[in-house]
């Protein structure tokens, strides 16, 4: 019989709804452990949460704490909110939990030098990418709208789990998983398959760290690109631009920010739309209204023709085309133009 491995002293850092699943993951891991006992994985031990500071939230602007401090409280961790980590009180405090690893995932805040090194294995990240190509805040989106390199947008995303250093997502990488962007992801869909896959990640380098087995590779910077934030007026709609380009931009902007477009100077949100056929009618007018019936709303883009299937109307919820005919079919007229 085999002597149980060591457990881990651990403070997690994380903020939204990504986040909260893999504290969720330790959590579950811990209750599976104690109840099988050791086997490749130890009993780790949580010592500290931190998370952003409350936030005003909704119409009431009240002061609302985010979903990883809602998780942590409901398991009596310690919860900590500092408004920075470069003060040197904030420093001490978290010097104090003695941690052998301080995992980070979504945490929102700038991790200096000195709180790298803290814990005795340093700080490991867990990224919404195959790094090092999509370093930066929105590898999800920027995944399904491509580049220049990825015109028609990426084929694959994953998550990577990396040893953090002062750069930005430029660590020597510990885990990769990845999975396949299929043609009717959105952002939503895509950020829980990454979600899922980052958790087993997580643990398997757990695993590696307790058993001293890390295989740690560092990033070859020729291939690095960079995941911009995404801003709610790049969310516009360019009718200009192909069908196809703006199918997946529509597809990336679900759930946030949405694409908009304007329409007799009303905002209007899209969130989903599919191409039209090749020989599908046409229009010289871009953003032009060509038809109207269950199966969608047919407009004309700098190129080819998009059929938006869900959208939302100024003071309404986000309904399906279907109801759009059968309560709001005069908001719509054929041959007007959105702008």
């Amino acid at each position: 019989m085999t002597n149980p491995l060591k457990p881990l002293r651990i403070i997690f850092a994380g903020t939204p709804e990504f986040a909260a699943h893999h504290l969720q993951v330790l959590i579950d891991s811990q209750s599976i452990q104690k109840e099988h006992g050791y086997k490749k994985q130890c009993h780790h031990e949580i010592v500290g949460v931190y998370t952003q500071p409350d936030r005003p939230a909704g119409r009431g602007k009240k002061l609302t704490p985010s979903v990883v401090k809602k998780l942590a409280l409901e398991h009596d961790f310690p919860v900590f909110q500092p408004l920075s980590l470069k003060d040197e009180s904030a420093q001490a405090e978290l010097k104090s939990l003695n941690a052998d690893v301080m995992i980070v995932v979504a945490y929102g805040l700038i991790l200096p030098k000195v709180v790298l090194d803290t814990p005795t294995y340093g700080c490991i990240n867990v990224h919404a990418s195959l790094l090092p190509r999509l370093r930066g805040a929105a590898p999800i989106q920027r995944a399904i709208l491509g580049d220049a390199s990825t015109p028609n947008g990426d084929s694959q995303s994953g998550v990577t789990i990396m040893q953090m250093d002062v750069g930005l997502d430029t660590g020597d990488m510990l885990q990769k998983s990845s999975c396949d962007i299929l043609p009717s992801d959105t952002t939503a869909s895509l950020h829980d398959k990454l979600m899922y896959l980052g958790g087993d990640a997580l643990l398997k380098v757990l695993e590696q760290i307790v058993a001293h087995d890390l295989n740690p590779v560092v990033q070859d910077e020729h291939l690095a690109t960079y995941a911009e934030k995404i801003t709610k007026q790049e969310a516009q709609i360019n009718w200009g631009l192909a069908s196809d380009k703006i199918e997946r931009c529509i597809r990336a902007y679900n759930p946030f920010p949405v694409a908009y477009t304007f329409f007799k100077k009303q905002r209007i949100k899209i969130y989903a739309a599919n191409i039209c056929p090749p020989d599908a009618k046409s229009s010289d007018k871009v953003g032009e209204v060509l038809d109207l019936d269950e199966s969608g709303l047919i407009i004309a883009c700098g190129e080819g023709l998009l059929r938006v299937t869900c959208l939302q109307l100024p003071g309404k919820k986000a309904m399906q085309v279907t109801e759009l005919v059968n309560g709001h079919q005069d908001f719509f007229s054929v041959g007007s133009c959105f702008e």
